[in-house]
């Protein structure tokens, strides 16, 4: 038999295999019909009966089979699809919830970033409640140093002005040139002496001429020279530039 007469049966499937065994059978059946000479014509009637009937039933099975067969497929092929379907619906979630988490991650990078360039507000600045400036409670002045108005307060009042212009002197100095110049007699005057003869006579405690008043004055005493504090002061001033003290002198000056 030629090559290519066998290769054409390679190529038919099971559906045309099982076609091809039922003809073949029906032939078969045929064949034997034809071959027994000697049958009676009911024989021949119950063969050829039984010969249609094969063909049927072999067609029949060969049918019933494709169906199965395709039924077998197409329920495959469904499952196939159906796998297929949700393959591809995982994997379009996958996608989008990869798609979501990227999204999520970029938002956050650019709060991240927004939170970054801009600075944090200062906080506000809490004014400061205005402090109540104490009430400054006047300064009393300290009460005025009196002195009584006699020898003694006349000295120490002069001993007190003295020491604020720097004019030195004692009590004791003071006191005993007063003594002998005019025994404390404020009015006292010399209308005798060459300066009595001159026109400008001796006045005060301590006898001082008006030109040595007035040239030794001390501020802030009276420019009258019989006034008892500042005939002092103008004296002790005057002996202490010419003797270094009133303390120095011991005579008529």
């Amino acid at each position: 038999m030629p090559q290519h007469a066998t290769s054409g049966l390679h190529r038919l499937t099971r559906t045309h295999k099982l076609s091809v065994a039922g003809v073949a059978a029906a032939g078969a059946a045929a064949l034997v019909f034809t071959v027994v000479p000697g049958a009676d014509a009911d024989q021949g009637k119950s063969q050829a009966t039984a010969v249609e009937n094969v063909q049927p039933v072999a067609f029949s099975a060969v049918g019933t089979a494709a169906k199965a067969q395709q039924a077998t497929i197409a329920e495959q092929a469904d499952k196939s699809a159906a796998a297929g379907k949700a393959e591809a619906a995982a994997a379009k979630k996958a996608a989008a919830v990869k798609a979501e988490k990227a999204r999520a991650a970029k938002a956050a990078a650019n709060r991240s970033a927004v939170r970054t360039a801009i600075p944090a507000a200062a906080p506000k600045a809490v004014a400061a409640k205005p402090v109540a400036k104490p009430v400054a409670k006047p300064v009393a002045k300290p009460a005025k140093k009196t002195y009584p108005d006699n020898l003694d307060g006349w000295i120490r009042e002069s001993l007190d002005i003295m020491a604020k212009k720097g004019i030195p002197g004692s009590y004791e100095g003071i006191h005993r040139n007063i003594m002998r110049e005019s025994s404390g007699n404020p009015m006292a005057i010399n209308n005798w002496d060459i300066n009595a003869i001159n026109g400008v006579p001796s006045k005060g405690l301590l006898q001082v001429i008006a030109p040595t008043f007035k040239a030794y004055h001390v501020e802030g005493t009276s420019w009258n020279a019989y006034d008892p504090v500042a005939n002092i002061t103008a004296a002790c001033n005057y002996a202490a530039d010419k003797y270094g003290s009133m303390d120095n002198v011991n005579s008529a000056y």
